[in-house]
């Protein structure tokens, strides 16, 4: 990657609106910048890094969401081969633009672990309700549909959310996200609803097995190797299954059940609306436009391109409504919510290489994924414990991103009050999900999962209790003593 192949016009620094910004500090030389065109060999290379990166985040949210409403295991695949098929389809027109819509970076689109509390609650209370998970699915993607026009309209005020949605506000909803996972990542590790039923769960087989995963997952991430820390998910998910097969867990049959090629059916499920089941999404995308804010900035900083002036917002309010538009996409095509990944940003740092058009090679790729359902079979084949070994330290690192959010304010007696009595209510429709057994479906679906509560709660907080900026101000007496004002 020593020659520099660039295009002829539009090159960004050569825009005059892109003129006048300083040139941005990274851990990384630059070898490709956004408008360079590296060597095609070159591109298929590091695209194949960035598929590593994001592939295992892509299909977990549907192999969990398929799991736990039961479907069978052909259903299961096409969700999978749709959700890679969708995310390679995101990813291009992320990535190229088309006028307003798509950020022009190299920026990853896939499924978001951001719903999956939500798409459960939802999920699970239609079920109850009587509805086929097929059923359930048609609701899922109806709101899901309905509630990406939330980040389309967003888009134009971005300017607005830091007012409705405060690092107070997002801290506290992504740490509800990660804890409230955990439940479903340690059953997984104990052998899933499955075990539960035929009375081994929790055995000593599942739990070695989960255990192992876990074990080696931690390991991997605490690694010096910055490509081991990347692949330590898939690593692990790699060393369990093969391990799972010696000991006579993969069922391949599985495999036989497939068809060669998995072709998009638009609308296969239906599309059904519940304005309550809508809610929680409501609260969730301006959430996901926020993250995509930040992972878009951070891109723009390795990437070298300007994080301030006109281009820098153009190019924002242009990849959040690309997120809006691409997850109503998505549920056209039978897969849930699509938003902006971070993976992508460390291997622009570590390779060098900034490129947009490396992102229609990443594209290619996801998409051709997508049309071979022996990947979504492989990835529904892995045994509950193995899954599960592998996805709770992934719900824990998505509680620890919230604290970490957390901490970068001022936390004072009004934000403690925020935070903790969200936290109760979100994780207490988690604890004791009979709560509402004997409610209406519209307050099931509006508080059935932690992210929905605990968000509407935290958002309604927010906005109710009155700042009181000196209530938590000291002043330092003569003698040096700290006294409260």
């Amino acid at each position: 990657m020593t020659q520099r192949n660039k295009i002829d016009v539009s090159q960004a620094h050569d825009l005059p609106e892109a003129q006048g910004f300083p040139e941005l500090k990274t851990g990384s030389e630059l070898i490709y910048g956004l408008y360079d065109k590296p060597p095609v060999a070159e591109s298929i290379f590091v695209a194949i890094q960035h598929v590593l990166a994001a592939f295992v985040g892509i299909v977990t949210p549907p192999l969990i969401i398929s799991t736990s409403l039961g479907l069978d295991p052909t259903n299961t695949s096409f969700i999978i081969s749709m959700s890679l098929l969708a995310s390679g389809i995101c990813t291009f027109i992320q990535c190229k633009t088309f006028g307003p819509v798509g950020s022009g970076l190299l920026s990853l689109q896939g499924t978001s672990f951001a719903f999956l509390g939500a798409i459960l609650g939802v999920g699970g209370t239609a079920i109850q309700g009587g509805r086929t998970p097929e059923q359930a699915l048609a609701l899922i993607f109806g709101v899901c549909f309905f509630g990406a026009f939330a980040n389309v309209i967003l888009s134009r005020f971005l300017h607005l959310l830091s007012k409705i949605v405060t690092p107070i506000v997002s801290g506290t909803l992504v740490m509800l996200i990660g804890l409230s996972l955990l439940k479903t990542g340690i059953t997984s590790m104990a052998g899933g609803t499955a075990a539960l039923q035929n009375n081994t769960f929790a055995s000593a087989q599942n739990i070695a097995l989960g255990g192992g995963v876990f074990l080696i997952v931690i390991v991997l991430t605490l690694a010096k190797n910055q490509y081991i820390r990347m692949g330590a998910i898939a690593i692990g998910l790699l060393v369990g299954y093969i391990a799972s097969a010696f000991m006579g867990l993969v069922d391949f049959s599985i495999f036989s059940r497939l068809p060669i090629i998995s072709l998009p059916v638009p609308f296969r499920y239906g599309m059904s609306f519940d304005f309550a089941a809508l809610i929680p999404f409501l609260i969730l995308y301006p959430l996901t436009a926020i993250e995509s804010v930040g992972d878009m900035t951070a891109t723009s900083v390795v990437s070298k391109e300007p994080i301030t002036g006109p281009v820098y917002f153009r190019r924002i309010k242009a990849g959040v409504l690309a997120d809006g538009l691409n997850s109503s996409l998505a549920a056209l095509l039978n897969t849930f919510p699509i938003t902006t990944f971070s993976q992508n940003t460390g291997v622009i740092q570590m390779t060098g290489v900034g490129s947009r058009y490396v992102g229609f090679f990443v594209a290619g790729i996801l998409a051709l994924l997508g049309l071979l359902p022996i990947v979504g079979g492989a990835f529904q084949s892995i045994p509950q414990p193995v899954l599960g070994g592998a996805t709770t330290v992934m719900f824990g690192s998505i509680a620890v991103a919230g604290i970490k959010i957390l901490a970068t304010e001022n936390l004072d007696r009004r934000a403690t009050i925020i935070i903790a009595v969200s936290l109760g209510l979100g994780l207490g429709v988690v604890f004791v999900p009979e709560l509402f057994n004997n409610q209406p479906a519209l307050i099931k679906n509006m508080f059935a999962s932690a992210t929905s509560t605990g968000g509407l709660t935290a958002i309604l907080l927010s906005w109710l209790l009155p700042q009181n900026p000196t209530a938590e101000e000291s002043i330092v007496a003569e003698d040096g003593e700290i006294v409260d004002v």
